[in-house]
């Protein structure tokens, strides 16, 4: 990919833009978007064409929309990453998710050259059927993922669970503050845990040692010694 300019970050381009190998010039694009004078009214008729009402089902609007997006181009850099955004945050908004835990940026990734060419046959043949199909098979197939996914870090935190219910003692009621802090962000000091459990510093200290014991935590040392949760055993 190639553009202009790397100026403005995140606002609409005010230059022009093009797709292709490096160091390709407008001439030689694999694909030039649309002029940046016209870029706030195409992205204005997307967003209307999607919360118009509609006989077609979700996913295809969505899937439709994604299309549109990258195909206007809007921003000079980044125009994948909030494209692909927009999935997620659309099967948000629609009640779909109720968190955002369906990317499909690995599946993109993992099928590239597909992804690519797939997008310019809309562009020059009108192939909507095509590239739809392709985006449906990653939905569904990073849709499985997901609740693999899931269904692991459940079972992860109910092993953990039961871990500190059974080895902690009194100091359990500490210990699943800390477990429940660790899925929210798998990095936690001695300081963190004595402020959110209102302990002072040798009792945090010393929960946290406990849970190193368990199994629960790993000490990394460092300039400053952090000490993230332990990976669940075996793929997660």
């Amino acid at each position: 990919m190639a553009s202009v300019a790397r100026d403005w970050p995140g606002e609409l381009r005010r230059t022009q833009n093009w797709i292709g190998p490096g160091g390709c010039t407008l001439s030689d694009a694999t694909f030039v978007p649309p002029p940046p004078d016209i870029v706030p009214q195409a992205l204005g008729d997307l967003e209307k064409f999607f919360h118009t009402a509609s006989h077609l089902p979700l996913l295809i609007r969505i899937g439709l929309m994604h299309a549109q997006f990258e195909t206007i181009h809007p921003f000079l850099d980044g125009n994948g990453r909030i494209g692909r955004l927009l999935i997620t945050l659309l099967l948000c908004e629609n009640g779909v998710l109720h968190k955002p835990v369906l990317y499909l940026s690995h599946y993109f990734k993992r099928h590239r050259q597909s992804y690519y060419d797939l997008l310019q046959a809309i562009r020059d043949n009108g192939a909507w059927e095509d590239w739809l199909e392709f985006f449906l098979r990653g939905v569904a197939e990073v849709s499985v993922q997901a609740a693999d996914t899931s269904r692991r870090i459940l079972t992860l935190r109910e092993t953990h669970r039961n871990l500190i219910t059974e080895n902690l003692g009194y100091s359990a009621g500490n210990g699943h503050r800390v477990l429940e802090r660790l899925f929210e962000r798998p990095i936690v000091s001695v300081n963190e845990v004595r402020d959110f459990t209102r302990t002072t510093y040798p009792a945090a200290n010393q929960l946290v040692e406990r849970l190193v014991k368990i199994g629960i935590l790993s000490e990394i040392r460092a300039s400053q010694s952090t000490l993230p949760i332990r990976p669940l055993r075996g793929p997660l």
